[in-house]
């Protein structure tokens, strides 16, 4: 797909261009696009909350920062709107279990995965191969999402992962030796 598609002109005077991919041409860019899986929780004081992300990024190792968007769709916004910390799970193949549960709407994403609290009350996952406790240093409002800018002030590393978790195309893959290049 070359050719961009017009947004409707609310949209476009909205976001400054004159032309813009539709919803529809910029996920199907984006499903080629394989992305690390990650399930970030949080608790802002009326429970925890979860959701699954392929869109965490490190930033900088010095200081330690890192992003990720939350859509204002989902149910977990609120709270990590207002949330001053945030676990950020990242996931291996052995964690698949999480990052559907992560990712399924309607459900008590900790109903029926272990989970704890850390010392200084985040929920964290049990198991899972990594995770990163975060202050969240900023916020910006980014179309129909959220970009949040965190600072790592912890983490736990579980076990070195052989079999890396992605998303790729709607499909959970699994990284292994026999696709490395």
């Amino acid at each position: 797909m070359t050719s961009p598609a017009h947004a409707a002109p609310d949209d476009r005077a909205a976001s400054g261009f004159s032309e813009s991919l539709s919803p529809g041409e910029f996920k199907a860019v984006f499903r080629g696009h394989p992305g690390g899986v990650a399930v970030i929780t949080a608790d802002a004081g009326d429970g925890p909350v979860a959701l699954t992300a392929t869109s965490v990024s490190s930033v900088s190792a010095d200081p330690p920062l890192l992003i990720f968007s939350v859509s204002a769709q989902s149910s977990a916004a609120p709270v990590l709107a207002a949330a001053e910390t945030v676990v950020v799970h990242l996931l291996d193949s052995d964690d698949l279990r999480v990052a559907e549960v992560g990712a399924t709407s309607g459900i008590d994403r900790f109903a029926e995965l272990p989970w704890s609290r850390l010392v200084t009350g985040e929920p964290v996952y049990n198991g899972v191969r990594a995770w990163v406790r975060c202050a969240v240093i900023d916020r910006m409002d980014a179309g129909g999402s959220t970009v949040i800018a965190a600072h790592a002030v912890q983490a736990n590393i579980a076990r070195e992962s052989s079999a890396p978790l992605v998303y790729h195309n709607r499909t959970w893959h699994r990284l292994g030796p026999d696709t490395a290049l």
